[in-house]
């Protein structure tokens, strides 16, 4: 394991007084054409699912022009880096062979580009598939299986791109019936810290690592609780923690509420991940959490307010 890695870390006391920062390492994070500094930025990223059965949005950005449309969209209501994918995680939704998500993903990240300086990421766990997108200006891979497969290592470090890795215990779109953990923090951050190291192997730098604990996969709805009261642990590791709960299950079985209506418990979880380190929160409603991550940076003291009024006159 590289010596700067371990299993713990040091939390920064921020100038609230009561919420704990872990410190980052490389805060200040260059992507594509966009740079952010995670020691006061808390990012929104968006969503684009180009699939016709996405369990949030049934299909809605499937069409090529509604899906770039709903990039440009996103970037232009604050988010920093938009998330396009083009095959459902879900094992049970029909296989989608990898011609046909090249051709679902690759244009919409082609016209993307063109259109817009927003990050591009790419949700995918195929090597073949990662090349394609990052040729076309694609800066980020979003590897939901945390890296199984150990070609996707070495695609995205010859592409100098960065790597959202992710906790999946699976294999890629395959059942995980009763997961089991006998302390499920613990047990997330030694698989992360042990992705990380695979990543550096293949040539990965750290400045372009970004871990997701992965709520909801391979995990029921008190592991996703857990993990989210406990994040700070996660972060602890040192990169930025990217938070991936809109409309999730946890959320739904977590509050009772159905699917249409999940946006406001997925903010309030989002905004529990950020308060714990998390700095990149996926989302479906950018602008809902735009806002959010910008009252969560006031409260931690990582910025001043945006204007100052009210009883000063």
């Amino acid at each position: 394991m590289n010596k700067h890695i371990s299993a713990t870390g040091t939390r920064l006391r921020n100038t609230v007084g009561v919420t704990y920062l872990p410190p980052l390492r490389d805060p200040v994070r260059t992507m594509g054409r966009r740079t952010f500094d995670f020691d006061h930025q808390i990012v929104a990223m968006g969503i684009v699912n180009r699939t016709p059965d996405s369990f949030f949005d049934e299909g809605s950005t499937f069409r090529f022009d509604e899906a770039v449309a709903a990039a440009i969209s996103a970037s232009n209501n604050g988010a920093g880096v938009v998330d396009i994918g083009g095959v459902p995680f879900s094992p049970d939704a029909p296989v989608v062979i990898e011609e046909v998500e090249i051709e679902r993903v690759v244009p919409v990240v082609e016209a993307v580009a063109e259109a817009s300086d927003i990050v591009i990421s790419v949700d995918t766990f195929r090597p073949g598939v990662a090349a394609r997108s990052i040729a076309a200006g694609a800066s980020v891979i979003n590897d939901t299986t945390g890296l199984q497969d150990p070609d996707l290592a070495a695609v995205v470090a010859a592409g100098r791109a960065a790597i959202v890795i992710t906790h999946s215990l699976a294999e890629p779109r395959m059942p995980f019936p009763r997961p089991q953990y006998d302390d499920i923090a613990v047990e997330v951050k030694h698989f992360l810290i042990d992705r990380v190291q695979r990543a550096i192997d293949a040539g990965i730098p750290e400045s372009k690592i970004i871990l997701d604990p992965g709520h909801d996969l391979n995990k029921n709805t008190l592991h996703s609780l857990e993990l989210t009261r406990r994040l700070t642990e996660i972060a602890d590791i040192g990169f930025p923690v990217l938070a991936a709960v809109s409309n999730k299950d946890f959320i739904g079985e977590a509050t009772g509420v159905p699917m249409p209506a999940r946006m406001a418990p997925s903010i309030a979880a989002a905004t529990v991940c950020a308060l714990n380190g998390a700095r990149i929160l996926r989302m479906h409603d950018v602008t809902s959490t735009v806002a959010a991550a910008r009252m969560v940076e006031a409260i931690l003291g990582l910025r001043g307010p945006a204007y100052l009024k009210h009883n000063l006159a």
